[in-house]
């Protein structure tokens, strides 16, 4: 079950407890994983491209931000489906991605280097789901 959404009135508000309570947490996955919260990775999880084609995240999307604590949820929820992540630059897949997908239809990414450091959090439409299942199992 995820939590409740955090409904806050501005994106500096949802910034801000971004910032305290991931950039400024330790927080571990449910297998032991640290993961790091970079804060320009705000921006990356919170906001929505006009285009898919520009890719240029310039829309502030409440539908994501309210969505807040399911990241850390899902990084520590012991039934999450883990794969392998797509590239979508390279066009294939690669082990330095780390896909969760939790309640169904809610996708974190995570960038497995030295540091493993968050990417993104979405819920995933049709047929992405789907996509990401037919994937390699991490």
């Amino acid at each position: 079950m995820p939590p409740k959404g955090v409904l806050y009135s501005s994106e500096a508000e949802y910034r801000r407890h971004y910032e305290t309570n991931y950039c400024s947490a330790t927080i571990h996955t449910f297998d032991g994983l640290r993961v790091y919260f970079p804060k320009q990775q705000f921006d990356d999880a919170f906001f929505e491209s006009a285009s898919r084609r520009k890719r240029d995240k310039s829309i502030f999307s409440m539908e994501r931000a309210k969505r807040i604590d399911w990241i850390k949820a899902a990084l520590q929820e012991s039934t999450a489906e883990l794969y392998v992540g797509w590239d979508r630059d390279k066009k294939c897949y690669s082990r330095r991605r780390r896909v969760c997908v939790v309640y169904g239809n809610y996708v974190v990414v995570l960038y497995m280097a030295r540091n493993r450091a968050f990417i993104t959090a979405y819920v995933a439409d049709t047929p992405t789901p789907q996509k990401i299942r037919s994937g390699p199992r991490w």
